[in-house]
């Protein structure tokens, strides 16, 4: 310490300001200062290493200086401290922005502070989806639950939500290892199937069961006695009836046997029952001649053909639905009409307007009639699976045809030398073709995807096509049954009615996307993109689609019971008639009448326009 003050002095002596050596002096008086809060024996050890060491050998430091103004740093502290405070503060759910970037923990935070002034929970109202507040959602899977449930209620304890700890008997948890009723051992399966059946043993063997077997208020006596149910009910034994009970039996032994005696001629009747009404005043005339003879003057006026504007007649005798009509072939003085009524009946159109015959051979609906070349027979076919080939005059059925399918279309080879070869079109896909003389199936074509509906002969009836529901049109040749043309396409629809125009060069196909299409009966069978008949409402119901006589017009009907007229030239529509109260499913333009159109429904009514 002399020595700092002996350097105080010296600096004093000398040439400097008057400043410096005051600031020397007080530095100085700091300097002491701060020695002499030093311990005792450390300040008089470093007197004796200082006393030792020369003046000049190294001079104190002194600390810098700095000509700033000195800094309040009270409010920066106070500011750091804020920040510190609010970084470690849970968010406020309430704001919209954030000054900082928070921590997961803080994201994560469970909300705090004070009551909410209009809760009573202190939980906000914007912030609560349940009358007791916020209620999170949370999901668990349904093995997960039923195997808690279970475990639960069979043993007492189950695993919380959290799936962190157990809940329930802690002691039996301890007992089975934390096992659920899902996952227990296969030895503990076995000891517990011994258990249950132990009681039986007990049964067997009464010697090996404990006095408790014997008190009913027992858990062993319950095991012991205890039933199935049903148990009882062999154990009855028959008793003998009372007289009461033995005339009740004898009634029902005989209402059951009349039953089944009925069922049997009903099936029978169904089998066999081919019969025919006539409704005509005579069968012949004063000349002899049949009623099914076209009158002499049934011949074509002119070849030029009209649109009908008018209803002229009604024939109404089938008690449902008509399915299909066919005017009697070249004359047209007979109306054939197939119903759903399980009945086929023929119409006179030229004099009386009534039904001459009846002809009840099915049993279920008619779907598809046909006449032959002549019109002395004819095709009928229904869902009992049965092709019938009727004589229209006598009504009696030459024979049956059944391949245990149900025939959707029947058709008899156009020729005349092969009037007794019968295509059948099949709900199994096939075509069947039968000899009618010797009725046996003389071929069959195979490859269609889908139910047969049509079948069309053409080029002077060597080919055939054919339309199905796996929506493609096939060509085949006549007695060969291998595809010699195939046409689908991806815009193509199922097409349940085909016509061929008068002129046998092109084919109408009544399309289920709303419109007719035409194709050409040449080599190719192409499309013809230049005719397009639409307009009319078909999808989902076969309406037929048919040619005037002369080829002008088109006519179809639709599922909401009109008839409906296009131009063949400019496709565009001619008239729309009103025809029927529901589906007007058929529509046949009469041979020789050049302006009478016949039109069927499944109001059950043919109407003449």
């Amino acid at each position: 310490m002399d020595l700092l003050r002996g350097y105080t002095e010296g600096d004093d002596d000398n040439d400097g300001p008057e400043e410096m050596s005051r600031g020397g002096g007080g530095e100085g008086e700091r300097l002491e200062s701060a020695a002499a809060t030093e311990g005792e024996g450390e300040g008089e050890a470093e007197a004796e290493a200082e006393g030792s060491s020369s003046p000049d050998s190294s001079p104190p430091r002194l600390p810098a200086k700095s000509s700033a103004p000195r800094v309040d740093d009270t409010t920066l502290a106070l500011a750091a401290a804020e920040s510190a405070r609010a970084i470690h503060r849970p968010l406020d759910p309430a704001q919209h922005a954030v000054a900082f970037n928070p921590t997961y923990d803080q994201l994560w935070a469970p909300i705090h502070g004070p009551a909410h002034p209009f809760a009573k929970d202190g939980v906000a109202q914007g912030m609560r989806n349940h009358k007791l507040g916020f209620v999170e959602d949370a999901a668990i899977q349904p093995f997960l639950f039923d195997e808690q449930y279970n475990t639960f209620h069979k043993y007492g304890y189950a695993t919380d939500p959290s799936g962190l700890s157990y809940v329930g008997d802690l002691e039996t948890l301890t007992k089975n290892q934390a096992l659920s009723v899902y996952n227990m051992p296969q030895q503990e399966q076995k000891r517990r199937r011994l258990q249950m059946k132990a009681p039986d043993a007990e049964e067997a063997d009464p010697s090996a069961a404990g006095p408790e077997v014997e008190n009913p208020a027992s858990d062993e006596w319950l095991l012991k006695n205890r039933k199935s149910p049903w148990s009882g009910k062999n154990e009855v034994v028959q008793g003998e009836l009372t007289e009461e009970q033995k005339k009740y039996a004898e009634e029902h032994a005989e209402k059951k046997a009349e039953k089944e005696r009925g069922e049997g001629r009903a099936g029978n009747k169904a089998e066999h029952s081919d019969k025919s009404t006539f409704h005509g005043k005579e069968e012949r005339d004063y000349q002899g001649r049949s009623w099914i003879e076209p009158p002499k003057d049934a011949k074509p006026k002119n070849d030029h053909c009209y649109i009908p504007k008018r209803w002229v007649h009604t024939w109404s005798g089938h008690t449902k639905g008509v399915a299909a009509i066919r005017f009697f072939p070249k004359h047209g003085h007979l109306l054939l009409s197939a119903g759903m009524d399980s009945k086929v009946k023929i119409w006179d159109v030229f004099n009386s307007g009534k039904c001459m015959r009846t002809y009840m051979g099915h049993s279920k609906a008619v779907r598809d009639i046909s006449f032959s070349i002549d019109g002395t027979k004819f095709l009928s076919a229904g869902y009992d699976k049965n092709i019938k080939y009727w004589d229209t005059e006598t009504g009696k059925v030459i024979s049956t045809f059944s391949t245990g399918k149900v025939p959707y279309v029947v058709k008899l080879n156009p020729d005349e030398d092969k009037q007794n070869i019968l295509l059948a079109g099949m709900s199994d896909k096939k075509i069947v073709q039968w000899d009618m003389n010797s009725g046996t199936i003389t071929q069959e074509y195979d490859q269609h995807l889908g139910a047969v509906n049509t079948i069309t002969f053409v080029d002077n009836n060597r080919r055939f096509v054919t339309s199905s529901d796996d929506k493609s049109l096939r060509v085949w040749e006549f007695g060969i049954p291998v595809v010699i043309k195939y046409i689908s396409e991806p815009h193509m629809h199922s097409m349940p009615s085909i016509s061929l125009h008068p002129n046998s060069n092109w084919l109408a196909a009544q399309s289920l996307d709303n419109q007719i299409l035409i194709y050409s009966t040449k080599e190719r069978f192409q499309l013809n993109k230049k005719k397009r008949f639409a307009g009319h409402i078909a999808a989902g119901y076969a309406c037929q689609v048919n040619f005037s006589p002369d080829g002008r017009f088109v006519i179809s009907g639709d599922g909401e019971g009109k008839c409906w007229f296009w131009d063949w030239k400019s496709c565009k529509v001619f008239r729309t008639l009103k025809c029927h109260e529901g589906v007007c499913i058929g529509c046949e333009w009469h041979p020789l009448e050049q302006s009478k159109v016949a039109t069927c429904g499944w109001d059950g009514m043919i109407k003449y326009w």
